[in-house]
């Protein structure tokens, strides 16, 4: 009998979003909720040095992190319900606040 995700298959969903953060404080906290919550799965050193990243860092972008899952992210799709995330490597990094095609001199060179 084959199980589920070996019919399964899969797409590398890759989203650039640019987010303004107008309240540092009330993002670190959120996190630091997130990172001393029990089903947070961290052991006491692991989570002290969350907490140190968290605080930290005056950009937000280390509490974001934690702020953020693949279900949410989904939620984005409209019409699909059979889509289940399977693996998710979140970056977050702070920006200028504009998007900007890194590929854009890449496809020059491609027929559209």
């Amino acid at each position: 009998m084959s199980d589920e995700t070996d019919t399964g298959r899969y797409l590398r969903l890759t989203v650039d979003l640019v987010v303004e953060v107008q309240d540092v404080k009330a993002l670190q906290e959120a996190a630091l909720a997130e990172i001393r919550h029990p089903d947070a799965e961290l052991d006491d050193d692991e989570r002290q040095e969350q907490i140190e990243l968290v605080n930290a860092d005056d950009t937000g972008a280390a509490a974001l992190q934690w702020l953020i899952e693949p279900d949410h992210v989904l939620g984005l799709v409209e019409h699909v319900r059979d889509v289940e995330p399977r693996e998710a490597m979140l970056g977050v990094e702070p920006s200028d606040g504009i998007l900007e095609d890194e590929d854009e001199h890449d496809h020059d060179d491609h027929a559209h």
